[in-house]
């Protein structure tokens, strides 16, 4: 895999997700496994697990693996592995971009921008999709024809949490059933993923921004989307939203033509084939 941070510094590395991930999707042994483990019974089992004190013992041997830097999170005793993915961050560790102008990254992750071209086709790691097939709504998405998507992948090893990109007025929260499958670049060579996994979004309309609409991803496995406002309501830039629970997951942006200026170090990036490491809080762009 390619990432390049901020200052266009290029990290290429392989993890142990990259390479289970393409036994389960290029093998065919994998692809049986898989045909698996995507059943709602395995993974409602997986997340009971997950979610068990049984679970706590994988831990330790996980923080190692992944090189977790655990000075950024709250100190406690994890009674799951689930209570261990869901850990909140310490106070400050995640700053917000004063700036009234900015748009923020609504969590930690790896950027992608899209533009959304006149026929609202997006391509995302090689593979094309409507954003009509996305959102399950043809007319809400062609109010972003010509706009531009960010998406925002997360790792297992990133913080769940999220927040709104945004200050406005969001609507209440769609959900958008589907199969859970990965969001791992990996998988996306073979199989449609974005409309094969559930999602929830919601319409945030915002006094410089336009309509945004900021959907969550769930993954393989178990997935959750957790949301924490359900309703129409007054939002702040940087209030969270909610959290993922296990699974590597997505949270995708969905700007409207001539509302934002993105910073062009990720769109740089994108054009060469990277994505860019970001951190919630951190601003994405700015009013146009």
């Amino acid at each position: 895999m390619k990432y390049a941070d901020r200052n266009g510094k290029i990290i290429e590395e392989e993890t142990g997700q990259d390479r289970l991930l393409r036994f389960l999707y290029e093998e065919r042994a994998g692809r049986s496994l898989l045909s698996v483990l995507t059943r709602p019974a395995i993974s409602k089992a997986a997340g009971a697990f997950l979610g068990s004190r049984l679970s706590s013992w994988l831990v330790g041997p996980f923080i190692r693996k992944n090189r977790i830097d655990m000075s950024d999170y709250e100190k406690k005793a994890y009674r799951s592995y689930n209570d261990f993915f869901t850990r909140r961050i310490k106070p400050g560790r995640r700053p917000i971009d004063p700036d009234g102008d900015a748009l923020i990254s609504p969590c930690d992750g790896k950027v992608t921008i899209c533009p959304i071209d006149g026929d609202s086709r997006l391509t995302i790691k090689g593979i094309s999709y409507t954003t009509a097939s996305l959102l399950k709504n043809p007319s809400l998405a062609g109010r972003f024809a010509g706009g531009t998507a960010v998406i925002i992948r997360l790792t297992v090893d990133n913080y769940h949490h999220y927040c709104y990109a945004a200050s406005g007025i969001k609507s209440f929260n769609v959900k958008v059933g589907g199969i859970y499958h990965t969001v791992n670049p990996t998988a996306a060579a073979l199989m449609p993923i974005y409309r094969e996994n559930a999602r929830e979004y919601c319409l945030i309309k915002t006094p410089h921004f336009g309509t945004l609409l900021q959907m969550e991803v769930g993954a393989m496995m178990v997935g959750k989307i957790t949301n924490r406002h359900v309703g129409r309501m007054l939002v702040e830039k940087g209030d969270e939203k909610g959290y993922f629970e296990f699974g590597g997951s997505t949270v995708i942006l969905l700007l409207q033509k001539d509302r934002a200026a993105l910073d062009p170090v990720l769109v740089s990036n994108t054009k060469k084939g990277c994505e860019t490491l970001v951190r919630m809080g951190e601003r994405l762009g700015k009013l146009l």
